[in-house]
């Protein structure tokens, strides 16, 4: 960077000023100082402001904006406010010309308006004026249309999602009370019957709360059990009998 010009205008930094920024720069609080004189070769115009960054001595180390940068400038080139003391510079006054002669400033009248000509008088009596009474135009009285509202399509079945079919379970009572169960799906044929023991077909039926069905139930279990029971009373006579044949002939032996 080209060295500066050095100079002590007026408003520069003053050691007051210096104990101030560097108190702000302890405390981490921003501090601001403006250039006095533009720099050129920065293309930094007077006024810029700019970023305290440190203070030693009299040496004051700047970040101006619109520089990546951090200079060292003397206190002397620097200011604590953007426009020196008093305000920015007045213009020097221009001078005020000489008043001369005054002329008086003549304005041509406007000429007043000429009379519109009078009609020549004619020695026959003037024609009357006819006077047509245009005709009243025809009104049409515009007819109020009244859209037709559109048709409301039906709105889109909603297809939920398919819950399982019916289920059929059928309880059957064989002739020899064997007992089974068949599960029908739906209209589909039924499966294969599985074989279940009378007391399962009883507690399950007892389970339902139908009293219909239990007592259809209880019925052919009883049937059951009675004709168990018959049998089981005619093959134990039978098996007297022939234990009393087997001892009558171990006895003639």
């Amino acid at each position: 960077m080209p060295p500066r010009r050095r100079s002590t205008p007026t408003g520069s930094l003053t050691p007051e000023n210096l104990d101030t920024l560097a108190t702000a720069l302890a405390e981490g609080r921003r501090a601001t100082v403006y250039l006095i004189e533009p720099t050129p070769s920065l293309g930094l115009p007077e006024g810029t402001s700019a970023r305290v960054v440190a203070i030693d001595g009299n040496t004051v180390t700047i970040s101006p904006k619109g520089v990546n940068d951090e200079l060292p400038f003397e206190a002397e080139e620097l200011r604590i406010t953007r426009n020196p003391p008093g305000g920015a510079p007045k213009q020097a006054p221009k001078p005020a010309s000489t008043p001369g002669p005054e002329v008086a400033e003549w304005t041509e009248p406007a000429p007043a308006p000429k009379p519109a000509p009078k009609p020549a008088a004619s020695k026959s009596a003037a024609p009357k004026a006819e006077v047509t009474t245009p005709a009243a135009p025809n009104t049409v009285t515009p007819k109020t249309v009244t859209p037709k509202p559109a048709a409301a399509k039906p709105a889109p079945a909603r297809k939920g999602k398919k819950g399982p079919d019916s289920v059929s379970v059928t309880i059957h009572a064989g002739p020899d009370n064997d007992w089974s169960v068949t599960v029908t799906h739906g209209a589909r044929r039924p499966g294969k019957a599985q074989s279940v023991s009378p007391e399962s077909v009883s507690r399950a039926v007892r389970e339902l709360g139908d009293d219909s069905a239990r007592d259809a139930v209880e019925a052919v279990i009883s049937y059951a059990r009675e004709e168990a029971a018959s049998r089981v009373e005619e093959l134990s006579r039978q098996l007297e009998e022939a234990r009393s044949m087997l001892a009558a002939l171990e006895s003639d032996l």
